[in-house]
């Protein structure tokens, strides 16, 4: 038998000890890392979502709005990326990042020693994927704790996502100075351009930033960013991604960049988007949480330039008068989209809405809807009434109603239909409303699309109910299409983040009206305009009538409180409400705001436009008519006006005031030529 020297024994033993305790710490390790890995995949995906800045943009897809919250981040797929910015980040933050999974171990080694001999945490080696979990999850202190936590994060990210998810995350979330998150915010902010717009000498200077964003940033130190966009250029050639050339021609390139844009915001329009707002609420169910920081891209109706005209002309008009407040709501009528809206005089001295949120009495605006219900019962533009100071009784007798006319002028004679609007007669309108039955105008106005509740009394005629200047304007739009009604429409679509549209609004239009009677109330309405009605009284639109230059159609209202202008061509329907928020408003000295900022916005917002007449619609036929009594007009009629009736309703007999006057006329003529044959005979005998 072999002897085994007890040295030997000792060093096999030992040898045996040390094998053992490997194998254990082995398999301690490998059920460590497996536990691990088991925990971090049952944690699941990590969500990757992270506050976003949202983006409103006008009917041209311009950006009017963004809810930046201190923070402006937009994401952006990796197609939407310059390729170069890829390269470039890549070469420069993490040349191993398709290999590994979440940890390069060669520079966390070289990291911790450098750590150790100097006693901090001053070396990082993180790599995009521990930055990205950094961004997501965790703050920005250096400690070993979080260096851990960061750890468990970097490997749930890579087992539950791609390597391209994770980069494009991380592109996304990285922050690159001056409140810019993300490469999109990046790009826009230094160069004002997207981010796959980006050149190489670009791309290599903003992927510099992220490393110090105050102290790399070229709108800081200019020649120290510069330094470090030529490291990265020469990383990209030693990368293999760009060549030296490339590398000299982009380091050569001088870049332009965008100084005036830190802490800029878009605010075109604010009442506007506060209903914007309000509406992906109330009506979409959106949380507000997503609405502020979940990176939407809302595409409204509003068009910019229309809403910078509205604001220069209530500026113009009521400068000086800070005691006047003022609304104004421009639409377009085949489509209810919203294309201006205002508000009040500031948006951030009083956000309250007067245009969709404020109920005021319309005035004589709702004649339009009563005159169209007459129509409909019979009446035509050439029906006569009596307009002289009367008192209606009602409720059985029970109760005296006495309006008046404006000024307390009245015809004291009988008046059209034509007449009464242009002129805006109140006793007309009340003997209309009391004829015809008080629930037909409520059910009439509610057709047109008056959804306020509407009081059953004679008052209503003269617009003695509270309503909204965007109910006003929404119902007139049925005037300018043709007889349809329409939705109001503020948004076009909604897309979230991830480029899904979540809500695709499109118009809601509906055909609702008898459009022969539609094109006989525009008619109607053009009479305010007009100057030739030799009325009792001029028009209430002939102190406008010099600024517009193409075919409209509108109507007025006053009340002691209230201005009213709404009015339409066949492309724009728009309404301006001018007032003070509480008391009495001086009518003499304030009461042509409202007309004067209607005719001259509309006119300047169409002056590129097509002067289009409304749509004549067969079963109409236009004749001429004295204004007056409704006749035909004779030949000697001093007041003659082309006027449009259902074919069948025109007027048959011809006015024979006139037709007696010129047969006096002519008598008279034929009487002074025979006194002067009689003068000359004697005188030649």
């Amino acid at each position: 038998m072999e002897v085994i020297p007890r040295r030997a024994k000792r060093k096999r033993h030992w040898f045996r000890t040390l094998f053992r305790l490997f194998l254990i710490v082995s398999i301690l390790a490998m059920s460590g890392v497996v536990s691990l890995l088991l925990y971090t995949k049952a944690q699941g995906p990590p969500p990757l979502q992270v506050a976003q800045t949202t983006r409103y943009f006008g009917i041209n897809d311009t950006v009017i709005g963004e809810n930046r919250m201190g923070q402006n981040r937009y994401w952006v797929p990796m197609e939407n990326i310059s390729e170069d910015l890829i390269h470039a980040t890549l070469s420069i933050e993490d040349r191993k990042f398709y290999q590994h999974y979440g940890f390069d171990f060669t520079r966390i080694g070289g990291a911790v020693v450098a750590n150790v001999r100097s006693g901090s945490m001053a070396q990082g080696a993180s790599t995009i994927t521990q930055q990205y979990a950094r961004n997501l999850y965790l703050g920005h202190d250096k400690t070993w704790q979080r260096k851990i936590n960061e750890a468990l994060y970097a490997l749930r990210l890579e087992m539950n996502y791609s390597k391209k998810d994770i980069l494009e995350g991380y592109l996304n979330t990285i922050y690159y100075g001056h409140g810019a998150y993300g490469i999109e915010a990046a790009a826009l902010h230094y160069f004002d351009k997207n981010a796959s717009e980006l050149s190489l000498a670009e791309a290599s200077m903003l992927a510099g930033i992220p490393k110090g964003p105050s102290y790399y940033s070229p709108l800081n130190d200019l020649e120290r960013a510069t330094n470090r966009q030529h490291l990265i250029l020469q990383t990209m050639v030693t990368s293999g991604y760009i060549s030296q050339a490339e590398a000299d021609t982009a380091k050569a390139e001088p870049l332009v960049f965008v100084t005036d844009q830190e802490d800029a915001s878009v605010t075109t329009g604010l009442y506007f988007q506060s209903v914007v707002k309000q509406t992906l609420m109330q009506e979409y169910g959106l949380d507000e949480e997503v609405i502020e920081n979940g990176g939407l891209q809302i595409y409204t109706t509003l068009d910019p330039e229309l809403q910078q005209l509205a604001e220069e002309w209530v500026e113009k008009e009521l400068g000086p008068h800070e005691e006047l407040q003022s609304a104004l709501i421009a639409m377009d009528p085949k489509t209810g989209d919203v294309q201006a809206l205002i508000g009040g005089r500031n948006y951030f001295e009083s956000p309250f809405n007067r245009a969709t949120q404020a109920k005021r009495h319309p005035g004589s605006v709702f004649k339009a809807f009563l005159y169209y219900a007459a129509l409909e019962k019979g009446f035509t533009p050439a029906s006569t009434l009596l307009s002289e100071p009367t008192t209606f009784s009602f409720d059985d007798g029970r109760t005296d109603y006495t309006p008046s006319n404006f000024g307390d002028r009245y015809a004291d004679d009988f008046i059209t239909l034509v007449q009464a609007m242009a002129l805006s007669d109140n006793i007309y309108a009340v003997k209309t409303h009391l004829y015809l039955g008080t629930n037909v105008l409520q059910e009439t106005a509610r057709r047109f699309g008056i959804q306020s509740p509407l009081h059953d009394l004679p008052s209503l005629a003269l617009g003695a109910s509270e309503v909204t200047l965007l109910e006003l304007v929404t119902s007139y739009s049925a005037f300018a299409n043709g007889g349809s009604t329409v939705e109001p429409r503020f948004i076009r679509k909604v897309v979230d983040q991830e480029g899904n549209v979540i809500i695709n609004n499109e118009p809601e239009v509906v055909q609702e009206f008898d459009e022969r009677l539609i094109y006989i109330m525009n008619d109607v309405m053009k009479a305010m305009f007009e100057t030739n009605l030799d009325g009792y009284a001029n028009g209430t639109g002939r102190s406008i009538a010099h600024i517009i230059n193409r075919p409209v159609a509108g109507k007025s209202g006053t009340t002691d409180t209230d201005s009213w202008m709404i009015g339409y061509t066949p492309q724009l329907t728009a309404g301006v409400w001018v007032g003070p928020d509480t008391g009495e408003m001086n009518q003499s000295l304030h009461g042509q705001h409202a007309k004067r900022i209607w005719a001259n916005f509309l006119e300047e917002a169409l002056q590129d436009e097509l002067k289009l007449a409304f749509h004549v619609p067969e079963g109409v036929k236009g004749v001429y008519i004295n204004p007056n009594n409704g006749m035909l007009a004779s030949e000697g009629c001093p007041a003659k006006r082309l006027t449009y009736f259902v074919e069948g309703t025109e007027p048959t007999e011809t006015c024979p005031v006139h037709n007696e006057e010129v047969e006096e006329m002519i008598d008279e003529e034929e009487h002074k030529k025979e006194r002067f044959l009689d003068r000359f005979i004697k005188w030649f005998n």
